[in-house]
């Protein structure tokens, strides 16, 4: 199907990963160390090792932006990993469009992709490299690293994010195929059921979470993976469990989040400077300060992790129209990403999080392709919280956060609302009352998903939940240009599972596509 140009090869590689995994500060592994025998002897090769695995979350290679991408065939700034889930969690939502002709982009909005779209490839492809390296790197370290003191940690950790990989996977595409550290390198996989790997991916983040190797929650450091990590993911696992499986698991889920709220997370709710809110904080070029409520970020950095996915997608292709780059902290604008005003309207007034540029913007979106039509984002800035930019302004230094407190207190909401025994109430107060609103007396689950919509957009979990509450697909809800009508419409309920790409079913009778496609 594609040439990986990873696994060992990347051993070989010069490394210089000085920003992009926190602690994990490494120098090149030397060239001529180019066997894993060789190359895994020492704590420092080992992090050089792991740093890759991270590294597949934040780049698209290791040569820098405009270097080879490790997935040959694909371009290295649309195929990188997270601009490939938001492409998949916010463009097929009422919370972005993106006015772009660049090839299928605009199909993900309309939802009339199909099963040969480059972009679904592009982020299958990333999800499995992941899986790929990952593996790799357990499989190599239980065999050569006997005399490294922290292996057993180094595994475990890459067993966490192998598991965000795979929760990617049953989300996105529910039955794919699967492989672990014990599979035969050079084998066709076996397909795993949806059901399946969600048994799988029970069974893998308890086990770690009972595992005295992996780090305990907030010990590992800022963007290292952990017991938080993989208590916010089994979370979140139970928390879909209905969609996956069929069978609903709220209480579980409850006792997960009770037990996470126990571990040191807290909202952060004192700014870090007189020029932003507290909740900007956690989206500006140093959030790496924002350690209490952020539990799992992709960092960037504008000299050493540079990237056109991530939040430098973010930041530049919501820039554009008569916006002021340098209020975002860089050199110019894509002009790309906008919101619908369906998602708009969720908003009051008084809402501390309604980051949005509405000047010289229409907020009803005739054309799609026009960028003045649709509030832009202003969310995600490469501006420091003392109000300086960045190191660069062609690349920013803002992390993303991939999990969050305020994601851990709603989630406790809603399995409340649903019917489990949890303080649901006082956590979604938590959230509200930070953007400056009134705590409410009760709560509804058209609350709870409304309050999910304004705290976490742009953070990719929309579809996810517009899935779990019946909206995504129905008319239930709809926004402008769902089904690719102005005034939006339901679509056909299979497509709440991307297809699987055709050119892998070619390549592999073992799998079967999705239903519907």
């Amino acid at each position: 199907m594609k040439t990986i140009k990873y696994i060992l090869g990347s051993l070989a590689a010069a490394l210089s990963l000085t920003a992009c995994v926190g602690d994990l500060n490494v120098t090149p592994i030397d060239p001529n160390a180019n066997t894993a025998d060789k190359a895994l002897a020492t704590e420092a090769q080992f992090k050089a090792y792991l740093a890759s695995s991270y590294l597949g979350f934040a780049t698209s290679g290791y040569y820098g932006a405009n270097g080879d991408p490790s997935i040959s065939g694909l371009d290295g700034g649309a195929s990188q990993y997270i601009r490939g889930l938001f492409h998949h969690s916010e463009l097929t939502t009422d919370e972005a469009v993106c006015g772009w002709n660049d090839q299928t982009i605009k199909n993900f909005h309309w939802m009339n992709w199909t099963t040969d779209d480059t972009f679904i490839y592009a982020f299958y492809s990333r999800i499995l490299m992941q899986v790929s390296a990952t593996n790799e790197f357990i499989r190599e370290a239980a065999k050569y690293g006997e005399n490294v003191a922290n292996r057993d940690e180094y595994i475990a950790e890459a067993r966490v994010l192998r598991a965000i990989a795979y929760y990617h996977a049953i989300d996105n595409f529910g039955s794919v195929p699967f492989a672990d550290e014990t599979s035969i390198v050079g084998s066709v996989p076996v397909q795993m059921s949806r059901a399946e790997l969600y048994s799988w991916l029970e069974n893998e983040l308890l086990d770690l979470i009972n595992n005295s190797a992996l780090a305990a929650p907030r010990a590992n450091g800022y963007a290292r993976a952990d017991k938080g990590v993989a208590k916010f993911l089994l979370a979140k696992l139970y928390l879909n469990a209905e969609v996956f499986t069929g069978t609903p698991q709220w209480q579980k889920c409850a006792d997960v989040l009770k037990d996470l709220m126990d571990d040191g997370y807290s909202l952060h709710t004192t700014a870090n400077g007189e020029k932003f809110s507290a909740y900007q904080d956690l989206f500006l070029a140093d959030n790496d300060k924002c350690t209490d409520e952020i539990i799992f970020a992709i960092q960037q950095d504008g000299v050493n992790t540079t990237s056109y996915g991530v939040t430098n997608y973010l930041i530049f292709a919501s820039t554009g129209g008569t916006m002021d780059p340098a209020e975002m902290g860089i050199s110019s604008g894509w002009g790309g990403l906008r919101t619908t005003p369906e998602f708009y309207n969720k908003f009051g007034s008084d809402d501390k999080r309604s980051l949005f540029f509405t000047s010289g913007q229409q907020k009803d979106i005739d054309d799609i392709g026009d960028f003045t039509n649709g509030f832009a984002f202003m969310k995600f800035r490469n501006i420091k919280s003392d109000g300086e930019p960045g190191q660069e302004l062609g690349f920013v230094d803002t992390d993303f956060p991939m999990m969050r407190y305020a994601d851990v207190l709603l989630m406790a909401a809603e399995c409340q609302v649903r019917g489990a025994s949890i303080d649901g109430l006082a956590a979604y107060n938590q959230v509200h009352e930070r953007a400056g609103l009134p705590a409410a007396s009760a709560i509804t689950l058209q609350d709870v998903i409304d309050e999910r919509g304004r705290e976490l957009y742009q953070e990719c979990w929309r579809r996810n939940d517009l899935i779990r509450f019946g909206m995504f697909t129905t008319d239930k809800y709809v926004w402008q240009w769902k089904g690719n009508v102005k005034e939006g419409k339901a679509v056909d309920d299979y497509r709440n599972l991307f297809p699987i790409p055709d050119s892998d079913r070619l390549a592999n009778s073992n799998l079967q596509q999705n239903p519907g496609y």
